[in-house]
């Protein structure tokens, strides 16, 4: 009977030291996603697929995000649009409909996040006064590489916002092989 209890008290003793280790695995792994180099913001609108409205946790301003690296396909008849089919082979019909099923999934991957962080790049603003970042979800996952790794996004780097280009690259090479997303039946 002495033996058991010695044996179970080990194992309790063990497991303790497991479940802490674990704890302190995820405590690191949030402190490093909500660092300094990252700004914590609240998801208030997925725009279309490469544009978000969040509200900062800092100082509660509301302001529109547009994703570094990547571009999607038009979900609205907009002058984009316009330009988009000059250069495609697609209808307007069809790239909306693209557009659209971008756009559905960065809601999908963003609505499960309570934060989103921002990472900054050097340039901080685009022409239309959006702040240019790359998106982590809460798990740690960024939002522009999924994109463009499952194919609803492509890449779309201007320098100087260029950090992650050669991983934006390998991930739609990758998307394009598997013909996933947009590249569905493309050659």
């Amino acid at each position: 009977m002495k033996k058991i209890l010695k044996f179970s008290f080990a194992n309790l003793v063990f497991l303790s030291i497991v479940i802490l280790f674990f704890l302190f695995d995820i405590e690191k792994d949030e402190k490093e996603i909500d660092s300094p180099n990252k700004e914590p913001v609240k998801l208030i609108e997925v725009l279309d697929g490469d544009t978000l409205k969040v509200k900062s946790y800092k100082n509660n301003q509301v302001f529109k995000v547009r994703l570094i690296g990547i571009d999607t396909p038009e979900s609205n008849l907009n002058p984009k649009l316009k330009r988009e089919l000059q250069k495609s082979t697609k209808t307007e019909k069809e790239i909306i409909k693209m557009g659209i099923i971008s756009k559905q999934f960065t809601q999908k991957m963003v609505e499960s996040s309570r934060f989103l962080y921002l990472e900054y790049d050097i340039q901080l603003y685009d022409k239309y006064n959006r702040k240019l970042a790359y998106v982590y979800l809460e798990n740690g996952k960024m939002l522009n590489y999924l994109l463009v790794r499952e194919g609803y996004a492509k890449v779309y780097t201007f320098p100087p916002n260029v950090k992650y280009q050669e991983k934006f690259l390998e991930a739609q090479k990758l998307a394009q092989k598997e013909k996933k997303g947009l590249w569905k039946g493309s050659e």
